[in-house]
């Protein structure tokens, strides 16, 4: 039954009135501009390719909520803001959210609970999760294959490990010395397509919080090669890295599949003194200039347990001069197989400095870390319902071309473009989303929908 008296709450001095605010507007949402997601998800298929990957233990007499609506159920509300499953509760009747499912906004059935929720949690098995992965990835190579009409002729791959602190006691949690916490490691695979400034995210993989940054790395990238070359067979393939994956294992195996390479390489003793003739150089022009200096060269190196032999490894020899501080000494190492000047080796590598923002949309915009479910399994659904709707939120970005979001984060996006007061109004003919006419973001937010197939009318 619905409460019989609803919340108010006065501001006696705001106004020579009394204000009174009263929570009393059926049929009305506060996410408004979510109709935008699944109009992308109709354009990318993400949510159908996903529930399709799992298989559905239920007696169908007693099913209520279908896999896909419980799905996406999940990843809206995950893109709209509410990461916890308990969220559920409170949107359970917003017209809105029924809307997405394709339900009746006012007289459809209620959302699924929060128990719902976190049964289809621990519904995917190790191949279903593994099988939701590989879809996800085709539906990211499939769009940007269709987007790009397979013209391209590089295709550049970052994988970055990052922590995901836990708090509690979840499955593979463990103290990460690094982290310094006990935490998973979650590895975040990116693609970037020629020149173009984004990164497209295309999976994360959840490990054990003590994995080694080369845990199913090779794995990972032998899976994406090959999705890569099916989709776009003329494109050289380059791989990205930092230190911790410089392993002798990694190096034999992107030599093997032929693709450029370039891995950070940490200092060492055998290293470190080949750099100190550019870096005595650099410590001369800093002084002489009181800037940040620095310099380039290049060796052959090959460590003990690398059985191919000397590769060729860069160097940047630099001296930072920060004001008020004292100059600190820089000495950056990339073994790479490039045939291009040191100083254009260093400048592709530090192009991957956009991977750390990527991951903190990831973090910060879309909770990632919000693992904080007992079983491992359960939690690397949640990274992937998560990864999804940041795929999402990547191409609302990407269609908001040419207007004040083009650049905005995924927070911005969400407040700009989701977050919309609505009222939904329904006849017999159609479903009609009244929005505020004083809405700031009115012009881009009708550009986008536009480009995403629905003209103004």
């Amino acid at each position: 039954m619905s409460d019989s008296t609803r919340q108010t709450v006065l501001f006696p001095d705001l106004h020579d009135k009394p204000v009174v605010v009263a929570f009393d507007q059926e049929h009305s949402s506060s996410d408004g501009g979510a109709l935008l997601l699944k109009a992308v998800d109709d354009r990318l298929g993400i949510t159908q390719r996903l529930a399709g990957c799992v298989e559905d233990p239920r007696q169908a007499g007693k099913v209520r909520h279908a896999m896909l609506d419980l799905l996406r159920q999940r990843m809206f509300a995950i893109a709209c803001g509410y990461p916890d499953g308990n969220d559920a509760a409170r949107l359970a009747d917003d017209p809105i959210h029924k809307l997405l499912l394709e339900r009746d906004p006012i007289a459809g059935e209620r959302l699924a609970s929060q128990p719902t929720l976190s049964r289809f949690e621990n519904t995917p098995r190790r191949a279903d999760l593994y099988r939701m992965a590989d879809a996800l990835a085709d539906a990211v190579i499939e769009h940007h294959r269709r987007r790009l009409r397979g013209r391209i002729r590089r295709i550049t791959v970052d994988m970055d490990p990052t922590d995901d602190p836990t708090h509690g006691q979840q499955e593979l949690a463990f103290y990460n010395g690094h982290y310094q916490s006990w935490c998973y490691q979650p590895v975040v695979v990116k693609l970037t397509f020629d020149e173009e400034a984004e990164q497209h995210v295309v999976g994360v993989v959840l490990r054990p919080g003590n994995a080694p940054a080369t845990a199913g790395a090779i794995a990972i990238l032998r899976r994406l090669f090959a999705k890569l070359r099916r989709a776009f067979a003329k494109a050289r393939l380059r791989v990205r890295l930092d230190g911790g994956f410089a392993a002798p294992a990694l190096f034999d195996f992107l030599e093997d599949e032929r693709v450029e390479y370039l891995v950070a390489m940490a200092k060492n003793r055998r290293l470190s003194p080949r750099g100190r003739r550019l870096l005595a150089r650099a410590r001369r022009r800093a002084k002489q200039t009181g800037q940040t200096a620095h310099f380039y060269g290049e060796t052959r190196y090959a460590a003990r347990k690398w059985k191919r032999g000397k590769r060729r490894v860069i160097y940047k020899a630099e001296v930072v001069c920060l004001a008020g501080r004292e100059p600190r000494d820089n000495l950056r190492f990339v073994v790479t197989n490039l045939p291009v000047s040191p100083r254009r080796v260093y400048a592709i590598y530090r192009q991957r400095g956009d991977c750390e923002n990527r991951i903190k949309e990831l973090h910060h915009g879309l909770e990632l870390d919000r693992t904080s479910c007992s079983r491992f399994l359960a939690n690397q659904l949640r990274v992937v319902l998560t990864t999804a709707a940041y795929v999402l939120m990547q191409e609302l970005r990407r269609q908001a071309r040419g207007t004040a979001c083009a650049e905005a984060q995924v927070s911005t996006l969400r407040e700009r473009l989701l977050k919309l007061g609505a009222w939904v109004e329904v006849s017999v003919r159609r479903v009609v989303v009244h929005l505020p006419r004083s809405y700031a973001w009115q012009p881009c937010w009708v550009r986008v929908a536009a480009r995403l197939g629905a003209p103004a009318g």
